[in-house]
């Protein structure tokens, strides 16, 4: 069984951009309709097309599944979906941990948030310069959300 453990952080200053290794474009859109439930997600990276289903366990504990699916499947798929979002994301190492930084596109402009996957929820984690406040948790920022109510609108 799949487990992710992340963390999100908002950001406060532009500190990241020295330690950024890689970037990449996606786009994403949700079946799901409601965040109660499992969440299924399409991601388009400009090289493959990915679904996950996702669903929280506890605090910051996540059941993830990720699967490749065929280019002609993902077009059509994401091509019908009115729910979703861009973001450029930013791999980072900082102190010998990986960290994603991504800054959202479009109706989400300027947020850009934080996060790191840990091994488990108790690993002491000491947080970068460019951090500002911790989102963990938060709905109101979570990707599902940010598609279905941008930013923007907030």
């Amino acid at each position: 069984m799949a487990f992710e453990i992340e963390r999100r952080f908002l950001i406060k200053n532009d500190n990241w951009k020295e330690f950024v290794n890689k970037q990449i474009f996606i786009e994403q859109g949700y079946l799901s309709k409601s965040l109660d439930d499992w969440i299924t997600r399409i991601r388009f990276t400009g090289e493959d097309y990915k679904i996950a289903l996702k669903k929280h366990i506890k605090n910051f504990t996540c059941f993830e599944f990720e699967y490749s699916i065929p280019p002609n499947d993902g077009e059509k798929i994401m091509s019908n979906l009115t729910n979703t979002l861009k973001k450029e994301r930013f791999f980072l190492e900082v102190k010998s941990k990986s960290w994603i930084v991504d800054c959202f596109k479009d109706n989400n402009y300027p947020l850009q948030i934080a996060e790191i996957e840990l091994s488990k929820e108790e690993e002491d984690l000491i947080l970068p310069s460019f951090i500002s406040k911790e989102i963990t948790g938060i709905k109101e920022y979570s990707n599902f959300c940010l598609a279905n109510k941008p930013f923007s609108s907030w």
